[in-house]
């Protein structure tokens, strides 16, 4: 696969927190550092996004007394809401993008999540799923149309924002290798968070590839 000048690579949340010995960590998320650095070097527009929750956030267990991160869920006014450990706290070193990522060139780091009452999965709505963050407007304008995706996690913040991308009518790519998913467990009727990510995506013709079909033209 040869690379556009319309394409561009968003990196999702490579966060302190979501690294090994973070507040909500990824397994394995640092393993794919070297390679997002190699992929990135490639493209000439990238993008990142960061977690960027206040105290208190709607997300975090630790505001809803008796309630446990991971398994326990709130409904919120938006829908159902997966509850997690306190996290990417603003202006906090777990809120940090991990220092070995080196893409000196990247052009715009969106930051989401910030509003108190609602999360935002997505790079490009926030969990209402009409909140917008605006970046769908911003690759508009630059003209970019291929969107390709890397970080964390696979089947929340990487599957969010590659879906979202699909909708809104932007070719839309996942990493498979250079991404790790939380990989939240099935329960009774409900599958894992891994397995209705890949139906999830087959359903909104969201591709899975390897990076190698990028870096290796």
């Amino acid at each position: 696969m040869h690379l556009r000048p319309t394409d561009a690579l968003l990196v999702i949340d490579m966060q302190l927190d979501f690294l090994p010995g973070g507040a909500l960590a990824v397994s394995t998320g640092d393993v794919i550092l070297p390679g997002i650095n190699a992929l990135a070097a490639r493209f000439p527009h990238v993008l990142l996004t960061q977690d960027w929750h206040p105290p208190g956030h709607i997300s975090f267990a630790s505001s809803h007394p008796g309630k446990q991160p991971f398994t326990d869920t709130i409904e919120a006014s938006y829908g159902t809401q997966t509850l997690w450990p306190d996290h990417c706290i603003q202006d906090t070193p777990g809120a940090e993008l991990h220092p070995d990522l080196r893409i000196p060139h990247a052009e715009l780091i969106l930051r989401k999540g910030f509003r108190k009452d609602i999360d935002s999965y997505s790079a490009f709505t926030e969990n209402d799923q009409r909140t917008s963050t605006g970046l769908a407007d911003y690759l508009r304008e630059q003209g970019l149309t291929r969107l390709f995706f890397t970080g964390l996690a696979y089947d929340f913040c990487v599957a969010f924002s590659a879906l979202a991308a699909a909708r809104l009518g932007f070719e839309s790519f996942v990493l498979e290798d250079l991404t790790r998913p939380v990989n939240l467990p099935a329960s009774g009727t409900t599958p894992s968070t891994v397995d209705s990510t890949n139906t999830a995506f087959a359903a909104a013709g969201v591709q899975r590839i390897a990076s190698s079909t990028l870096l290796f033209q």
